[in-house]
């Protein structure tokens, strides 16, 4: 058995154990830690098939930013997991239906295999007049040649979507703790504090000699 034999099995196995442990953890930051671990698994195992763009992409893309996320809403929610308990067994059969069409539908993908018989003619194109195909620049000459347009829509698409997320977010609303940046600019300093004299609203007591003081008596 070669090196990369043996690293494929190691990665595959620890992939399949914290894959395994996100869906049985109880705790969930514990989850997504456990998430995290799959993936850097899953991005060695690309590697080891040479697919260097899209092991490097999982890793940046999301370890270093979709499951920082998720793990920073996973904390800051607090999440009880007794509420989210309740029901499971009613719903339990639903999941169970779901879950069994799931694996028939892989089964049968993995079953068929994914055998090519010749090189597409896309990455053909690209190799062409080269002597070795890199798996990155083959894939970055076909999103900027032949697949232009569809990327400029993909680009587009998502610059919408983070408009209108940052739009929602801004947007004047009751619960709302936006500040005009404007109007922070243009504060002064003696804007910032007013000093208000306001009237008594109790009148004063009278003070009274404390009742275990000594008496004094004055000498004749």
């Amino acid at each position: 058995m070669s090196v990369t034999t043996g690293l494929f099995y190691l990665f595959s196995a620890i992939l399949l154990g914290s894959a395994f442990r996100v869906i049985t953890t109880r705790n969930p930051v514990h989850a997504v830690l456990y998430l995290v671990l799959t993936f850097f698994q899953a991005s060695m195992i690309w590697m080891l098939l040479k697919a260097e763009f899209l092991s490097l992409t999982l890793v940046l893309v999301y370890v270093g930013a979709v499951m920082v996320l998720f793990l920073f809403v996973v904390m800051m929610l607090d999440v009880n997991v007794e509420a989210m308990r309740v029901g499971f067994w009613k719903n339990f059969p639903l999941a169970a239906v779901l879950g069994a069409l799931i694996i028939v539908e892989m089964s049968a993908v993995l079953m068929g295999g994914f055998r090519v018989s010749e090189q597409p003619d896309a990455l053909a194109a690209v190799a062409k007049g080269s002597g070795e195909l890199s798996n990155s620049k083959a894939l970055g000459k076909l999103l900027y040649t032949e697949y232009i347009y569809p990327l400029e829509v993909a680009t587009a698409i998502l610059l919408v979507g983070m408009v209108a997320a940052i739009a929602l977010t801004l947007r004047q609303r009751k619960d709302s703790k936006a500040i005009d940046s404007a109007a922070q600019v243009r504060v002064r300093a003696k804007d910032r504090m007013t000093v208000v004299k306001l009237k008594a609203t109790q009148p004063a007591l009278p003070i009274e000699p404390p009742t275990d003081a000594p008496s004094v008596e004055s000498k004749a």
